[in-house]
């Protein structure tokens, strides 16, 4: 017989199929930080139909100049309106690029006390507005939002600062997180 261990054999400690089969703990988890707040729960986000609405916006935006720019230089017969009316119009296509990029980046988070806001690509904004802090809860549809079936759903605070507008919400979305917001907001005033 041989001295070597069996390095076949799994349940021999010294062997690579051994190893492989004991059971290692698991790592204990590390200590919260005082202060910091682990955010649970899911980020959702608003209705992809916003970017529509958005690009229909800065296109309109870009029809009107451009006729603008023209009817001006028909009647004074300089290059000034159409070099504005140019710059204007390449800008406004130049942050129409962009659109669907910061209109994924809006989102929303129910905590347990507070609602969390974010916007925004390269300046982002985090709001965390306290459901005892609601005031208002409103609801605001134009025309090209209801024609797809969005909402913007608006909380105004005691706070100007910390008012906050979520836009491109579905109407159904916008209805429930309002009646949920009104309840909660109510219930953290009274103490409940």
């Amino acid at each position: 017989m041989s001295a070597d261990p069996d390095v076949t054999n799994p349940d021999h400690p010294d062997t690579l199929a051994g190893a492989l089969a004991t059971p290692v703990a698991a790592p204990e988890p590390a200590e919260e930080k005082p202060g910091r707040l682990e955010i649970t729960g899911e980020w959702r986000r608003v209705s992809p139909r916003a970017i529509t609405i958005d690009l229909i916006g800065e296109g309109v935006a870009v029809v009107i100049v451009a006729v603008l720019a023209v009817v001006l230089w028909s009647f004074i017969e300089q290059p000034w309106p159409l070099i504005v009316g140019g710059a204007i119009v390449l800008v406004t296509l130049i942050t129409a690029a962009f659109v669907p990029r910061r209109i994924r980046s809006i989102g929303y988070l129910l905590r347990e006390d507070d609602l969390l806001f974010r916007r925004g690509i390269m300046w982002q904004r985090f709001v965390a507005v306290p459901y005892g802090r609601m005031q208002l809860v409103d609801i605001n549809r134009g025309p090209l939002a209801r024609a797809f079936g969005l909402a913007e759903l608006k909380f105004v605070t005691a706070s100007p600062a910390a008012g906050v507008t979520i836009p491109g919400l579905p109407l159904e979305e916008a209805e429930g997180l309002r009646d949920h917001l009104v309840s909660v907001a109510e219930s953290r005033r009274t103490g409940l």
